[in-house]
C-alpha cells in the first residue's frame, strides 16, 4: 500500500513539475512507453525488482533502452535511482497516465463484448460515454464470447450492462421467483 501512496506522490510530482515546463504531453508519451515496455518485458519488470541488480546497471539498461525520452522523466528515473525507488516505476508510469488524463479530462472506456468492435461501434460507445460522463474518453475493447452479445461498459466507477447474457440471467431470475 505504501508504495502505491508512493508512486502517486511522484506521479504528481513528475506532472506538476511537466506542467509548469510545457512538457505533460511529452512525459505522458514517455510513461506509456515506460509502462507497454515493463508490461511486454518479463526480463525488464524482474531486473527493476531485483535487489541484486546494482542501481548503476538500472540507470544504464533505462537509459538505453529510453534514450528518446524528454528531460523530465530522464530527471525521474534518476530520482527513483537515487532514492532506491526503481521497483515503482511502473506504477509511476500508470499513475502518471491515470492523473495526466484526469487533468485533460479525458478517461479510459473499457468496453467488453463478444466480438471485437467496429469502427461504427466505436463511435456508438463513445457517444454512451459522453452522454454518462459527460467527458471524452479512449476505447479499450475486451473480447469475452461468455457475454454471448451487446456489450459491458466500465467508465471508471459507472457500469452499463447492454449483454445478452445479463438479459438471460435477469430473465432467469424472474422465472424463478414467480
Amino acid at each position: 500500500m505504501s508504495g502505491s501512496r508512493a508512486a502517486i506522490r511522484y506521479a504528481k510530482a513528475v506532472l506538476s513539475l511537466a506542467t509548469d515546463q510545457q512538457s505533460a504531453e511529452a512525459v505522458n508519451s514517455d510513461m506509456k512507453s515506460i509502462a507497454n515496455a515493463i508490461a511486454e518485458s518479463e526480463d525488464l519488470n524482474q531486473m527493476l525488482q531485483s535487489p541484486v541488480v546494482r542501481s548503476s546497471d538500472k540507470k544504464a539498461v533505462l537509459l538505453a533502452i529510453f534514450k528518446n525520452s524528454n528531460i523530465t522523466t530522464n530527471n525521474l528515473l534518476d530520482t527513483l535511482i537515487a532514492n532506491k525507488r526503481v521497483p515503482l516505476l511502473n506504477e509511476v508510469a500508470l499513475s502518471y497516465i491515470h492523473l495526466y488524463d484526469e487533468l485533460r479530462g479525458s478517461q479510459v472506456a473499457s468496453v467488453t463484448t463478444a466480438i471485437p468492435l467496429t469502427e461504427d461501434l466505436k463511435t456508438k460507445v463513445l457517444a454512451k460515454v459522453k452522454e454518462l460522463t459527460g467527458k471524452d474518453a479512449e476505447v479499450e475493447n475486451i473480447i469475452d464470447e461468455s457475454i454471448l452479445g451487446g456489450f459491458i461498459l466500465r467508465v471508471g466507477d459507472i457500469q452499463y450492462n447492454a449483454s445478452i447474457a445479463n438479459k438471460l440471467d435477469k430473465l432467469k431470475r424472474e422465472f424463478t421467483l414467480n
